[in-house]
């Protein structure tokens, strides 16, 4: 098999034998795809943050999506319009945090990082940096609000998510 189609298990070991122990005990979920607490979260890949212990929620209780800086894109509008008519989602968390890498640097100047430190050229993508955390956020709240596709009534909040204290601070938008 060429190299390139092979899954690359050297680079995945730690990763499969945490899945064997848990495989091991697992006894299977009972659990439907339904968000049991009515919610969806648009957060960060930072991995300081864990959004089920930060909002005191289980597995089952909320639909979770993560991307780098928590924003609103078309496949998070996409994925915010399945949820909310398939999934039981009724309200919508935008959650960005505190002293994330995608607020403070123009869009340019994360292209030109990136190039000078690994020689890619990234300016065919839009990475969606903004100069403050909360004016992206009410952004991206204004942007969910004003999807006429969304079911009436759904309620939709912003909130940063500080990653050194664990607190949320809603903004009002």
């Amino acid at each position: 098999m060429p190299d390139s189609k092979r899954f690359p298990i050297e680079a995945f070991t730690d990763v499969l034998a945490a899945n064997d122990v848990h495989a091991s005990t697992y006894e299977g979920s009972s659990l439907s795809g339904w968000a049991a607490r009515g919610l969806a979260v648009v957060t960060c890949i930072d991995s300081r943050i864990d959004p089920l212990a930060a909002l005191g929620m289980s597995a089952g209780d909320v639909k979770i999506l993560r991307n780098a800086g928590a924003r609103v894109t078309e496949d998070v509008q996409r994925t915010l319009l399945l949820a909310t008519y398939l999934l039981g989602v009724e309200r919508i968390l935008i959650m960005p945090h505190t002293d994330c890498r995608m607020v403070g640097a123009p869009e340019a100047e994360i292209h030109a990082s990136i190039r000078a430190q690994h020689g890619v050229d990234t300016r065919s993508v839009e990475f969606r940096t903004t100069s403050d955390v909360d004016d992206g956020l009410a952004q991206d709240v204004v942007r969910v609000r004003a999807n006429p596709l969304l079911p009436k009534g759904v309620k939709v909040g912003g909130a940063v998510y500080d990653v050194h204290t664990g607190r949320l601070r809603p903004i009002e938008v």
